[in-house]
């Protein structure tokens, strides 16, 4: 049968913002964390900086820390971390404490995969990605989720592959199909459990696992991010719950898309911080633009992040993408 599980209703704490609750100095109502987490694979756009202010509004109203953590597994651009760090300061949002790298942590994230694997829920698979992808396509499970190919190879099979010189990744054994979260704005969300990777056959760790260790040790009770993420939740809770890890309350906010309904991408205009600038506008004429987006403010207003601060109303945010037009 599948399990599912129970996180709760709206937050206590975020239904204090929503009654005007939380007083004008911050009063502490929660005791963790929240955080932004970016890649630094290039600048960030008006989307990504649109989440980060988000991510900022949620955790700073709730009495919590907000953290920074750089995602740099993979896809790392040389000078991009600096940029996204300068980017988000010119808009006013602060963090505590230093900033967090993955690529810093990965004996964090072994420790995590051995503990799996003494527990027995960890198998080596030596599909190619060619492989996973014509297999996930036949109609005998949901779409993109890994059909179990490796997962009862015998101990010969297992010698074979490894004879043949292919390194395996290493995956979850999952023993549920489903699980259940809770999200702030889309509510009791139920998705999809696979066999997901832990570690990828390269030896770098995935990212579904890494961020689940990385939330529990930097005591973040509190993600917020874009609303691609949102299938992705249920595994990583399922993941914390497996190794006895606080599951996060959630908060996925919806995406900046481009007039053609896909995410917003570097070809889409002046979408960054910097094209912004070229154009003549100031880092709070964006923060104002991104407000307005967010049904915040009115257009040509400027708010600062302390005004932003006292009127945030989480109830009150947009539901649908924001449709980005070249400004």
């Amino acid at each position: 049968m599948p399990q599912s599980a129970p996180i709760g209703a709206v937050s206590s704490d975020l239904q204090a913002v929503a009654s005007g609750a939380v007083s004008s100095d911050l009063q502490a109502v929660a005791s963790g964390a929240g955080r932004f987490a970016p890649s630094p694979s290039g600048d960030l756009h008006l989307g990504n900086l649109r989440t980060a202010m988000l991510a900022w509004l949620f955790a700073r109203s709730t009495g919590r820390r907000f953290l920074m953590r750089i995602e740099d597994l993979d896809r790392v651009r040389a000078g991009a971390e600096t940029r996204q760090l300068d980017d988000l300061a010119a808009l006013g949002l602060d963090w505590d404490g230093p900033i967090v790298r993955q690529s810093e942590r990965l004996v964090r994230y072994d420790a995590a995969i051995d503990e799996l694997t003494a527990a027995g829920r960890t198998y080596e698979c030596f599909c190619t990605r060619r492989e996973i992808q014509q297999a996930v396509s036949a109609p005998h499970g949901p779409d993109g989720h890994y059909p179990g190919t490796c997962r009862d190879l015998s101990a010969a099979e297992i010698a074979a592959k490894h004879d043949s010189g292919r390194p395996p990744a290493i995956r979850l054994r999952a023993e549920i199909t489903e699980f259940a979260i809770e999200d702030e704005l889309h509510g009791r969300y139920t998705g999809a459990i696979d066999d997901v990777v832990l570690r990828r056959g390269d030896g770098i760790p995935a990212y579904n696992l890494a961020v689940v260790v990385d939330d529990a040790e930097q005591g973040v009770d509190q993600v917020v991010r874009g609303d691609d993420l949102l299938s992705s939740a249920p595994r990583q809770a399922y993941l914390a719950s497996l190794l006895s890890l606080t599951v996060p309350r959630y908060a996925h906010v919806p995406l900046a898309l481009n007039s053609d309904g896909k995410r917003l991408a570097k070809r889409d205009g002046a979408v960054t911080l910097a094209d912004q600038r070229a154009l003549g506008r100031t880092p709070d004429e964006v923060r104002g633009i991104l407000a307005t987006s967010l049904g915040m403010a009115e257009a040509g207003d400027k708010p600062g992040l302390d005004e932003l601060l006292r009127g945030f109303d989480p109830v009150a945010l947009p539901r649908t993408a924001w449709v980005f037009a070249d400004l």
